[in-house]
């Protein structure tokens, strides 16, 4: 027997909440827009079962409904900040005043994870969603370029430019960041 839609896409919603946050910004803004996407698939499951790579199908539509919405959110006269960014700013950074390690090298609770996973989503926050989805799939999910190219529906040389422009921004970003906290 095989698997349902709801089998198979409750098996890929961890990863593509994780991902989702990435590209939307906030826990809140990716909920919706995994339940937008659950939504569109859920139209025709039969296309997202044949998919060869039902992942790959999935954060493909995640991508484009969070550009979407991206694309709509620019066009509003308020723009919220990043949830959970400016609080931990205001707590100290990591650790809430502890070392980089966390409390005496030990275990944290997850706040230094937790903080990297915010100034990930703050970086990414950066880039086109192109270039986003692309390092998410090449960097983060360990998709080849050719992969991650098919997967976006672009050329492989697209896909490679996409990602090195992407690449260069975040180098620049941490240099400026690094740069900006040793002149204090």
């Amino acid at each position: 027997m095989s698997p349902t839609f709801d089998e198979v896409f409750c098996g890929l919603l961890p990863r593509l909440y994780r991902r989702a946050v990435m590209l939307a910004g906030s826990r809140q803004s990716a909920e919706d827009v995994v339940h937008e996407a659950y939504l569109k698939l859920a139209a025709r499951p039969q296309r997202f079962l044949a998919h060869p790579e039902p992942y790959a199908y999935a954060f493909t539509t995640v991508l484009n409904i969070a550009r979407d919405a991206h694309r709509k959110d620019r066009r509003q006269v308020l723009v919220e900040a990043m949830e959970g960014v400016e609080e931990v700013r205001a707590a100290g950074g990591v650790g809430c005043g502890a070392g980089p390690g966390g409390a005496a090298g030990g275990w944290d609770g997850g706040v230094e994870r937790r903080h990297a996973e915010l100034e990930a989503v703050r970086l990414l926050g950066r880039l086109s969603h192109r270039q986003a989805g692309i390092v998410i799939l090449v960097d983060l999910d360990g998709y080849t370029i050719d992969q991650a190219a098919k997967i976006m529906k672009v050329h492989r040389g697209t896909a490679a430019r996409h990602r090195a422009r992407a690449l260069d921004r975040l180098r620049a970003y941490l240099g400026a960041s690094q740069h900006g906290r040793a002149g204090r």
